[in-house]
């Protein structure tokens, strides 16, 4: 076990360590409309696939049968196990991902997290019964990314082009 590197606001240091990796964290939008902050995303979105109850999207991923058959989907909406503040990560298992694929071949991923479900640590990540219970797990950090021989970074280059966090509790309430 590896002493904490950073502070106790785990909102804080998930936030600028996911920031740092190009993705981005919002809070929740009002009552009626959690997703209100990337609202715009949506709308404009053509295929939406949410594997959450917050937002029905117009994909089914529980009728998908093939991987592929989500590679149209515009914005993909899931909800992390967990955070780790050290790093901005987050992770799905395949129950949270419905499709595993989906979480590679949208253009934008929109995740929601709790806040009280962010660890401080990938040691204190893996100390979590969520990979031994699972036949998938991943660890997701920001978008894609890849630097050619010039430093130059691009984001999305090769997977997702945008991750966004919504700090939304579980078993909230709002519809929307």
């Amino acid at each position: 076990v590896f002493a904490p590197l950073v502070a106790d606001d785990h909102v804080a240091a998930f936030t600028e360590a996911l920031k740092r990796m190009g993705g981005r964290v919002v809070e929740a939008g009002p009552a009626g409309d959690p997703l209100g902050h990337v609202r715009e995303r949506l709308d404009a979105a053509k295929v939406v696939a949410s594997a959450v109850p917050e937002h029905a999207g117009n994909r089914d991923l529980s009728a998908v049968t093939r991987p592929q058959a989500v590679d149209d989907v515009d914005v993909a909406i899931v909800r992390a196990r967990f955070g780790i503040a050290e790093t901005g990560s987050v992770l799905f298992t395949e129950a949270e991902l419905v499709v595993n694929a989906v979480a590679y071949l949208a253009q934008h991923l929109v995740v929601l997290l709790d806040p009280a479900d962010i660890v401080v640590n990938v040691q204190a990540a893996y100390k979590r019964p969520d990979f031994a219970g699972a036949a998938y797990a991943v660890l997701h950090t920001g978008p894609s990314a890849t630097a050619d021989i010039e430093g130059v970074l691009i984001h999305g280059a090769q997977g997702v082009r945008s991750l966004t966090v919504v700090l939304l509790p579980r078993g909230d309430v709002r519809a929307a």
